[in-house]
């Protein structure tokens, strides 16, 4: 009897299926804002189109994404400087384009990133105006030594793992985000790259550093370690609050891609007007070792 209530049931649910169709509409493109100030540093600022989610690349669709002649100013304090347009050649005949300082403004000078310093960001694009604001916090957190260990339980000997030890300032709100650059190459962020210090104020830790990744060129796991020789460059910079929301949110959506199992994540910048993209400032601390 049990069986047939089995079938029965099975025959039901089978029967009560309905075909839902989604009108899928191409959506509206905005801007993607990608810009920072560190201390020392002129800020950069890229601006681009967004894709919509069937869009075919190629390097001219990406070249032509780039968003040109734009009003872009920052402020600090009493002074505004507005930025200047620069090219950079790509190969192929393509072409990139971001926005620094204008070295023949006599303030530019004053546009520097400075610790504690706030700044400003205001663009006008396509009859649209866009606003952010961030902050270069003061360097308060830094690691208090660092090291290399040899890589665990792994056969090749001439592997590393990086470890720091560092000391949290007592009172929440200390944000990092850290970078790595091996020999030559780029800095890059790991593949977690940013902390909070909830369950960590005012304590003293030692904690292993991934090395940072390339996102566009994924490395299998071996890949990941440093080799004996190598001459690493840890980067670690202090950042306010919404750069810590804004890069969390932002790993947390793209570690996500592909899985089913993920929960829904909306990534959350600091551009006004609906862009997409945010406006970091970084308190940079740097430290250069070989790996032994």
């Amino acid at each position: 009897m049990k069986k047939w209530l089995y079938i029965l049931a099975a025959f039901f649910l089978l029967s009560c299926e309905k075909n839902i169709n989604f009108n899928l509409k191409n959506a509206e493109d905005v801007l993607v804002v990608d810009a920072q100030i560190e201390n020392g540093e002129a800020p950069i600022v890229v601006l681009s189109k967004s894709f919509d989610f069937f869009s075919k690349f190629d390097p001219q669709v990406l070249a032509n994404s780039f968003v040109r002649n734009a009003d872009v100013t920052i402020t600090t304090g009493n002074v505004t400087h507005k930025l200047k347009e620069y090219p950079i050649p790509l190969g192929g005949g393509f072409t990139a384009y971001f926005y620094s300082l204008d070295y023949t403004n006599p303030s530019s000078n004053l546009i520097i990133g400075q610790f504690g310093k706030n700044y400003a960001l205001t663009i006008v694009a396509e009859n649209k105006t866009y606003r952010s604001t961030t902050t270069i916090p003061f360097l308060t957190k830094f690691p208090d030594s660092v090291w290399f260990k040899s890589a665990p339980q792994n056969p090749d000997t001439t592997l590393r793992v990086l470890f720091v030890k560092t000391t949290d300032p007592p009172g929440l709100g200390n944000y990092i985000r850290y970078f790595t650059r091996r020999n030559s190459e780029s800095f890059l962020p790991g593949p977690n790259s940013v902390f909070d210090d909830a369950f960590i104020d005012g304590t003293t830790y030692n904690i292993q550093v991934e090395q940072g990744i390339d996102r566009n060129n994924p490395t299998v796991r071996d890949d990941n370690f440093f080799k004996k020789g190598d001459t690493v460059t840890l980067k670690l910079c202090n950042i306010d609050k919404p750069t810590y929301t804004f890069w969390n949110t932002w790993e947390f959506a793209q570690q996500s891609i592909g899985n089913p199992f993920s929960q829904p994540n909306k990534v959350i910048g600091n551009i006004s007007n609906g862009a997409l993209g945010a406006f970091c400032g970084y308190a940079a601390w740097y430290k250069t070792l070989i790996a032994q």
